[in-house]
């Protein structure tokens, strides 16, 4: 009964690298923005990133922009996020979620679906 899945996190050092995947069902998949949360311990939920239905658009925070790389295959229902050059302060639980609006929304409120989150800590 699995409907979003992540995986891909883990412990890397500074300026290392990390692919995270987040794996849907086809009727939750197709025709959707995917978008990439995170919480660290102590912090609030914050956008990380997003890719619309076809993958023509994304979106990314300014935090992460020029080292996060968001893309999605629709014939396996997967949604990748590649992290490269990442910092301590990157650490925290990144959560996989579902918007049914074909543009792109930086709000939580804006997504349906929503997978149990992978860890990723960066170490210095």
């Amino acid at each position: 009964q699995v409907q979003m899945a992540e995986s891909g996190g883990g412990l890397v050092q500074t300026g290392g690298s990390l692919r995270v995947s987040c794996a849907a069902s086809e009727r939750i998949f197709n025709t959707a923005t995917m978008g990439w949360f995170r919480q660290a311990p102590g912090k609030e939920r914050e956008f990380v990133a997003a890719i619309n239905w076809n993958g023509g658009t994304t979106d990314y925070a300014d935090s992460v922009k020029g080292r996060f790389t968001l893309s999605r295959d629709n014939a396996k229902n997967t949604v990748y996020l590649q992290m490269d050059s990442l910092k301590p302060e990157d650490t925290a639980v990144y959560y996989c979620a579902r918007s049914r609006f074909i543009s792109i929304f930086r709000t939580s409120d804006k997504y349906d679906y929503w997978g149990q989150g992978t860890q990723v800590t960066v170490s210095s």
